[in-house]
């Protein structure tokens, strides 16, 4: 440690001889000579050796880890020498999965609770990064390994917020191009047989060594010396969601009700799908449509089922799947995503569906059932004939389902379905706009988290600037001062300051992108906040809402 310090000192004194020099740390350093008292010299000594440790040592380690780890997945491996493309979240997941940085060191600034757990200022913590990179109530089956998982990006290894890692975008890069020169030379590397040693820390994470073997005839420039030359460009930053996305095989096409098309999808390789919640939803991609489609299948198979509604009036995409997708077609998937998710813990449950709301809902049920857990189902719709899965419901909840046929002349009581709500009971409502709105009317009065639902769409549209307002943000944490354009949105103005923000649906659906709001009036545009929520005005979603009037905001980033 002595000679680091030593080392870093000299490092900064052949900066001080260059007082013109360009940089964070060039910066640093004049502003050292003119107010020491507060950019002390031991702060840019310490900023010189953090520097030098994110800049290798950490690149070094998630390095290491990246070429094991794809190493041991042959079939990543294999997908990215075919297509180099997914170099960029291929890095993302392997940060994510194995990334350099266990945990880290941090202390409260105020009185906090987290997960329920009351923290004291000045509370020592240790932030364990890793455990929540592969938490699976963020990252669905978050304990295995998929290149293509297009929320990877979403990892903590980074770090977030105002504790965010500066240098991000070098590690990135660099990770990038060993990655897409070593599978563009070397295709046919491997693992050596060898024991991997570690030196045991809280902090860092990263093998000794890793040894690799490869047979220099089969090397690709042997035959083709062009292949030394051709180089990849990839843009700085995050990758794009909307280029990551898995190849699928339509295996079974069929009738579920009137109106409704049932799909069997299975990957198109024959590997094992990921594992999935109750609530979860996948994005199917077909012919430049990209639409949003709960899982309804049982959790356990090696397939994925969704029951797609044609809807007459929409944007086109449902029709034209109903329209071209057939048996044995191939399309692209992201996800399984849950932004929908099942409490376990609730002593009774409540499943409202309206129409083809019963999707999500019908995977909870199966759940509850296995789990011997108590449930009642509520099933609306119009008529019989275009209500899915009624067979399958009355097989498997026959004794706990209640149908209401509004060609029958049955109509669901929601009142009195609330008001007989066992107590701690949950509501997980999906089905059309005017339900959802009785639902939240009628639990206003009850505890936060009765009630849970999930809409079928947004009637948010694209932004007219000719009717928005412009309109100024102000991040505490960053002392930064943004101005939001009429013809943009809060999310993408942030990104484009270099504030990483996650995001998933972009409509006002999901709740991802929630940040903190401080002060100021907000317009709520999204279908995730309830009526009290929104009145808190504590939290805004970044992808549609806005600030009111044109008024200026503060928020916690």
């Amino acid at each position: 440690m002595g000679k680091f310090w030593q080392y870093a000192g000299d490092v900064i004194e052949r900066m001080r001889g260059e007082p013109d020099g360009t940089g964070w740390m060039h910066d640093t350093i004049r502003k050292n000579a003119l107010m020491p008292e507060i950019v002390t010299d031991s702060y840019v000594h310490s900023m010189m050796m953090a520097i030098i440790v994110a800049a290798h040592e950490t690149t070094a380690l998630a390095s290491a880890n990246m070429f094991r780890t794809l190493l041991t997945h042959r079939d990543a491996w294999d997908d990215i020498c075919a297509d180099p493309s997914l170099i960029p979240n291929a890095v993302e997941e392997c940060l994510r999965f194995c990334g350099s940085i266990v945990a880290w060191r941090r202390e409260t600034t105020g009185p906090a609770t987290v997960g329920g757990v009351d923290l004291p200022e000045g509370a020592k913590l240790l932030i364990v990064m890793a455990s929540g990179n592969q938490d699976d109530r963020h990252f669905e089956d978050g304990d295995r390994f998929d290149i293509y998982r297009d929320n990877a990006v979403e990892h903590l290894s980074f770090g977030y917020g105002s504790h965010q890692c500066m240098g991000k975008n070098i590690g990135r890069m660099e990770m990038r191009i060993f990655l897409e020169e070593m599978t563009r030379r070397l295709p046919h590397l491997r693992l050596a047989e060898q024991d991997f040693t570690y030196l045991p820390n809280t902090s860092f994470r990263g093998p000794d060594h890793v040894r690799v073997e490869w047979d220099p005839a089969a090397n690709p420039e042997r035959t083709d010396p062009s292949i030394r030359e051709r180089q990849r460009h990839f843009p700085v930053g995050a990758p794009e969601r909307k280029a990551i996305a898995r190849r699928v095989t339509v295996t079974s096409v069929r009738r579920e009700a009137d109106g409704v098309l049932g799909l069997t999808l299975a990957d198109a390789k024959g590997r094992a799908l990921p594992a999935w919640s109750p609530g979860a939803h996948v994005e199917l991609v077909v012919d430049g449509f990209d639409r949003k489609y709960s899982l309804c299948g049982r959790p356990g198979r090696n397939a994925y089922e969704l029951a797609i509604l044609r809807e007459e009036d929409g944007r086109g995409g449902s029709r034209h799947i109903h329209e071209a997708v057939c048996e044995g077609m191939e399309c692209k998937l992201r996800g399984p995503h849950n932004l929908f998710r099942l409490d376990e813990s609730a002593p009774h449950h409540l499943l409202v569906a309206g129409g083809i709301g019963i999707t999500p809902l019908i995977a909870m049920a199966d759940r509850l059932k296995a789990l011997g857990k108590a449930y009642a189902i509520h099933y609306c719709g119009r008529s019989r004939s275009g209500m899915a899965f009624l067979d399958r419901l009355a097989a498997d909840h026959g004794a706990v389902l209640t149908l209401h046929v509004t060609d029958e002349g049955s109509r669901a009581d929601l009142a009195a379905l609330v008001a007989g709500l066992p107590t701690g009971a949950h509501i997980m409502a999906c089905g059309p706009d005017r339900m959802i709105a009785a639902l939240e009317g009628l639990t206003a009065a009850l505890p936060d988290g009765t009630l849970h639902f999930e809409h079928f769409g947004t009637a948010l549209g694209t932004l007219d600037p000719e009717k928005e307002q412009a309109f100024d943000v102000h991040l505490r944490d960053s002392d930064l001062t943004l101005t939001v354009g009429a013809d943009t949105t809060l999310l993408d103005t942030l990104r484009a300051a270099g504030i990483d923000i996650a995001s998933d649906c972009c409509e006002g659906l999901c709740g991802s992108c929630e940040v903190g709001v401080i002060d100021g009036a907000i317009d709520h545009r999204d279908r995730v906040l309830s009526k009290a929520e929104r009145t808190d005005n504590t939290r805004m979603m970044a992808c549609c809402s806005r600030a009111a009037d044109g008024g200026r905001i503060t928020l916690a980033l």
